[in-house]
């Protein structure tokens, strides 16, 4: 296992769950450290901010993957932890906001830096 510094933090403790990304009309790979949100009206997860249906910050993804077009993906998802903020994405073109940043603390997913970095 090589260290990309996307964690940065013991608390508050990762957790892992799992997750459904929705299916695409093409093929794209996904990034570990990827900020998925939920979307209300399928309760599938995407890349935070690719739809223009209402979705949710929930997590960040944990490996990189393939999301393909024939089916859902059932990938592991940090549900919890400490992240670097430099060390994640959201889609093309979107920006984290503060407000996106206060759903993911709700949810026990905080941005901190690096001891060495602070």
């Amino acid at each position: 296992m090589e260290y990309d510094g996307l964690i940065t933090d013991l608390n508050p403790p990762v957790q892992v769950r799992g997750g459904v990304l929705s299916k695409l009309s093409a093929e794209a790979p996904y990034k570990r450290g990827t900020i998925l949100a939920r979307n209300s009206a399928d309760n599938k997860l995407y890349i935070l901010g690719t739809t223009g249906d209402t979705l949710t910050p929930h997590s960040i993804l944990c490996d990189d993957c393939t999301v393909g077009t024939s089916a859902d993906l059932n990938q592991p998802v940090y549900t919890a932890g400490c992240f670097h903020p430099d060390k994640v994405t959201v889609a093309d073109g979107y920006t984290l906001t503060p407000a996106d940043e206060d759903a993911l603390r709700m949810r026990n997913i905080v941005f901190r830096l690096p001891s060495e970095e602070a």
